[in-house]
């Protein structure tokens, strides 16, 4: 979303405004989910009345609930539903306005640190969303993009009053947003980082790097990331008995370093 002004940047609709922009864009997909669901209704709601299906039953509630939110402009995403047996048939509709939302908001240099007003105001039309806010300058990102070294990028971004770039904050918000985490291998041709859904016990992350992982599946040798670049190395990590050894219960977390024994 546009959220800074500057008049030799002309705005399709003359004007800025980020509210408005998301929801013209709101308004397109409601509509289509609209569609969708009055399609739906129509094909179960005879089941759901007559026929006694309870499952038939329980989706036209469901359905019922997000077309009055449609209607009145909401997304689907603002319909909580108390139970699993609904949050399931939910799922199952694949609405657009129902998927997560990471709103970026695009910025002038001088905002890309706390924000602005245009900043504020998407703020507080996201806020019954459950939706999530990230500040981005584009231009700053695309001036940290010619340096060339390490060193002069985070000099750039102390500067201008941040921790870490603009496509490494979108990267972690993202993951965030979609309940990912990252384990990681490391060997002695290649190290390298595995993407996960969080809470996915040891077995379901080593069938991430290859099936037969996971069906013969015997041990994880853990290191924390934090051990690992406290000690320096896997040698002296099991020195100084860091190492964990974990069996099909261990639940992963973000940044472990795992070696998986299996035996197929």
């Amino acid at each position: 979303l546009r959220c800074f002004d500057n008049d030799n940047i002309v705005h399709v609709d003359g004007s800025v405004d980020p509210v408005r922009d998301k929801e013209i864009i709101d308004t397109e997909l409601q509509l289509k989910d609209l569609e969708t669901i009055e399609n739906r209704i129509k094909r179960v709601e005879k089941v759901a009345k007559v026929g006694g299906d309870k499952q038939a039953k329980l989706e036209y509630d469901v359905l019922l609930q997000y077309k009055a939110a449609l209607e009145q402009g909401k997304s689907a995403r603002t319909v909580a539903f108390e139970s699993e047996d609904e949050q399931q048939a939910a799922k199952n509709l694949f609405l657009l306005t129902a998927k997560p939302v990471l709103y970026v908001c695009n910025v002038d240099d001088t905002s890309a640190a706390h924000g602005n007003a245009h900043v504020d105001a998407v703020r507080e039309a996201i806020k019954d969303e459950n939706a999530e806010l990230l500040i981005i300058s584009a231009q700053t990102e695309a001036d940290i993009a010619e340096l060339e070294s390490y060193e002069e990028k985070q000099m750039f971004l102390e500067d201008m009053g941040l921790k870490e770039s603009g496509c490494d904050r979108l990267i972690k918000a993202i993951y965030h947003l979609l309940d990912l985490q990252t384990f990681i291998t490391a060997g002695e041709m290649e190290v390298k980082a595995w993407t996960f859904r969080k809470g996915w016990k040891a077995p379901q992350c080593a069938g991430v790097i290859h099936t037969d992982f996971e069906k013969g599946f015997i041990r994880a040798e853990v290191i924390k990331y934090d051990d690992y670049i406290r000690y320096g190395s896997e040698a002296a990590v099991r020195e100084a008995g860091k190492m964990g050894v974990e069996g099909k219960d261990y639940v992963v977390q973000d940044g472990d370093i795992m070696h998986f024994r299996f035996n197929v």
